[in-house]
């Protein structure tokens, strides 16, 4: 009797369908990935978007059944019209932000790998959640023969409802393929050369053409503090990131405050707080500051809507006078060179 069985015909017929070619050659697929967006800015889209979302258990630790029905019962019936509200603020001719950024991240990433390897590298973007999804562009890298993977997340510092969901949601996917690729999966970048240097150079580009600001905030996002209790390393991270981009600045403690953003429900959060941060200073008589966000490659709803003009609006309200928001790396040369650093190593 053979040793190798398929117990299912159609799954046997689906794998050898869409398998690559077996040319004996390597051909490289290059993956980068970003959280997310809704497919349009209206409450149908987000509700869809936010279900997929929030029922992913590296982002809420919350017992399954407790926590879905309040997700099903409560927050998909609330939240959905109120996101959609602030999604079609940002929202552009282009559409998502998000999206379409990292579609030129994209674009210039190929460009660049292209010349240097040919057309023995295909590069791909997803999103963990929405559209395009990770299953998809994986499935049209396998289409193209690719039988080397290399994934970027590109969340420079790693977090388990990040990175380490985006893992999880690539090797779900190859789990179901007859030939399992070869994959290289990049978890962090936080204190990677070349992406502080951009950090940097951002900052400075910034200072040139507004000022020094009193007090420069480095807004990352937030986490539950039990997340870190239980050993994640996205705190310390963000710390490495900010000691040493302050450092090549040549800040002074005393020029920058390092703060966590976007608090969602009642636990405690990472501290200390954007807003509370910014208020504060405020009171105590600081007219001018600046804001950066590292954790973010790409700006979107929590840079464009809770940063720009959230935060603006606790800082003005509380007597502040100059805010300015200095925008996320995007597509800027110096971040598409940091990317591609990260890549070409691996090929």
């Amino acid at each position: 009797m053979s040793r190798f069985i398929s117990n299912n015909k159609n799954l046997h017929e689906k794998n050898i369908k869409h398998g690559p070619v077996n040319t004996g050659s390597v051909k490289t697929g290059v993956l980068l990935t970003n959280l997310g967006t809704p497919d349009a800015p209206t409450a149908d889209a987000l509700r869809v978007y936010l279900r997929e979302f929030l029922s992913d258990p590296r982002v809420v630790e919350i017992p399954r059944l407790i926590w879905m029905i309040i997700l099903h019962g409560i927050i998909l019936r609330v939240r959905p019209a109120k996101s959609a509200k602030l999604y079609k603020s940002i929202w552009t001719e282009a559409g998502s932000p998000l999206l379409s950024i990292t579609k030129d991240q994209q674009a210039k990433v190929a460009k660049i790998i292209n010349e240097q390897h040919g057309d023995e590298v295909e590069v791909a973007i997803a999103m963990r959640y929405g559209n395009p999804s990770i299953s998809s562009a994986l499935k049209d890298l396998q289409s193209k023969g690719v039988n080397k993977i290399i994934a970027l997340p590109l969340y420079p510092q790693y977090a388990g409802p990040t990175t380490g969901s985006t893992f999880d949601a690539i090797t779900k996917e190859i789990q179901n393929w007859r030939w399992v690729p070869s994959l290289h999966f990049i978890s962090s970048y936080h204190d990677n050369a070349d992406y502080i240097s951009a950090l940097v150079n951002s900052i400075n580009e910034h200072i040139s053409e507004y000022g020094k600001p009193e007090k420069l905030l480095l807004s990352y996002h937030g986490m539950p503090k039990l997340f870190h209790t239980n050993g994640d390393p996205y705190f310390c991270f963000c710390h490495k990131t900010t000691r040493l981009a302050m450092a090549q600045l040549g800040f002074s403690e005393s020029d920058y405050e390092l703060t966590f953003q976007s608090r969602f429900g009642k636990a405690e959060w990472l501290k200390p707080y954007t807003d509370s941060v910014l208020e504060q200073l405020a009171n105590d008589g600081v007219k001018h500051v600046a804001v950066i966000s590292p954790a973010f490659s790409v700006d979107c709803l929590e840079t464009l809507e809770e940063l720009e003009v959230e935060s603006r609006k606790v800082f003005i309200d509380a007597g502040g006078l100059t805010f300015h928001y200095i925008k996320a790396l995007n597509d800027r040369d110096d971040h598409i060179k940091a990317i591609v650093g990260l890549i070409t190593p691996h090929i």
